[in-house]
């Protein structure tokens, strides 16, 4: 029923596009991985994209919805944003199921809070697919070369993360096997649990910037922890005996900006939000709750530059709690690099690039290697790898065993 429900689905889009002579668009990709350590797969995808637009002076509509068929015959179908824009004179309102982007970060994601990640296949998937898309209203209201936006989310959506059985999925390090409960994961949706954002964005001769702010739930659950206990027969002492580990997210105030500037030649660009309200997780994981809740800041400041046709961006990373507590499991600063270098050849149709995530702190990495090359206007070959570098303890070194080759094979309409 749902192969039967998916194709109905498709083949009205395709016929109401007709009808209305929208302008149709897409793309069918092919995306295989293997690993260095075994040669095992580590991905089989095939990805159908189909884009649907109608332009008015008024109104326009878009479509996109995406199939993705894993493996033998896994479907996802994912409406990855469905809207309505509505055009004034100076206002833009639109209405639906979108993805936003904010602040000036490459690859990384500071004050770009509004749309949640998918990170089922960690940060490994395009940039432009890994955001989920929200239900939302958003308003822009335009004033010279000024832009204040707000938006008005009813519906929380929470990030994606990998399920048990992934490669992606790392085994909370608890003393017994928990017991997971749910309940209280799920966000009623109502005026008051709404989430609301507000930007306001400043072009000048000089410098570009953007000041933000959000009302908002953490995207990602916090692992409220309660422990059972029972007694030893041996030597007549309380023994811990169970786990139930709680999902819950928590409210969240974020105030921020960013900006963008040129001095002679080279872009600086700087982001920085303030979190108030982030639980953190402690050592004494057998405490009840055992969270603790600080505020910390996360910025960044990168620098975009060309060298004889060689474009490269550097960007530091560093994000600091505030009133740090010694049990707490994460660092007190976090520093983090990012390096990108691309250079195009033979008239534009061959394309390197390196992207790397560099975790000064535990000396781990995550090397992006890639050269692509554009067979014609609608068909492309990509080559790639993830080399994951560190130990266990590290955001990137963790995923160690999961360095791998892939191939890419997209055809465009």
């Amino acid at each position: 029923m749902k192969k039967i429900n998916l194709w109905i689905f498709l083949l009205t889009l395709s016929i109401f596009a007709k009808a209305q002579t929208a302008d149709i668009t897409g793309f069918a990709r092919n995306y295989t991985g293997a690993l260095f350590e075994n040669s095992q797969f580590s991905i089989i995808q095939n990805t159908f994209s189909l884009d649907v637009a109608k332009m008015g002076n008024k109104v326009a509509f878009n479509a996109n919805p995406m199939l993705y068929q894993y493996w033998s015959d896994s479907l996802d179908l994912r409406m990855r944003e469905l809207y309505l824009d509505l055009y004034f004179d100076n206002v833009d309102i639109r209405i639906g199921k979108q993805q936003v982007v904010w602040g000036k970060a490459d690859g990384v994601f500071i004050t770009d809070i509004v749309s949640p990640l998918d990170l089922t296949e960690f940060l490994l998937p395009d940039f432009d697919e890994i955001r989920v898309g929200i239900t939302a209203v958003k308003l822009d209201y335009y004033l010279g070369n000024n832009t204040f936006e707000v938006i008005w989310a009813p519906n929380f959506t929470s990030v994606e993360i990998p399920q048990a059985g992934s490669i992606w999925y790392i085994q909370p390090d608890f003393p017994v096997t928990p017991v997971f409960d749910w309940s209280k994961s799920d966000i009623t949706p109502s005026l008051e649990n709404s989430e609301f954002f507000a930007k306001f964005t400043g072009m000048t001769s000089i410098v570009d910037f953007e000041i933000m702010a959000a009302y908002t739930w953490d995207d990602t659950p916090s692992m409220h922890v309660n422990k059972q206990f029972g007694m030893n027969p041996a030597t007549q002492q309380p023994m811990l005996t169970g786990l139930t580990v709680a999902p819950e997210h928590h409210r969240l105030n974020i105030g921020g900006g960013s900006f963008s500037t040129e001095v002679k030649g080279v872009i600086i660009r700087g982001e920085v939000a303030y979190y108030n309200g982030k639980q953190f997780q402690t050592e004494d994981q057998l405490a009840v709750d055992a969270l603790t809740e600080k505020d910390y800041l996360h910025y960044l400041l990168g620098a975009d530059f060309s060298i004889k046709g060689l474009k490269m961006s550097a960007q530091f990373i560093q994000q600091s709690i505030l009133d740090y507590d010694e049990n707490m499991m994460n660092e007190e600063i976090e520093n983090t690099m990012t390096f990108l270098a691309r250079y195009d050849l033979l008239r534009e149709t061959v394309h390197l690039e390196l992207f790397s995530y560099i975790g000064l702190t535990n000396e781990d990495a995550l090397i992006r290697p890639k050269i692509s090359y554009d067979f014609d206007d609608s068909f492309s070959i990509l080559l790639g790898a993830n080399i994951f570098i560190g130990d266990d303890a590290g955001r990137f070194g963790q995923y160690k065993d999961n360095s791998m080759a892939y191939l890419k094979m997209k055809y465009s309409f």
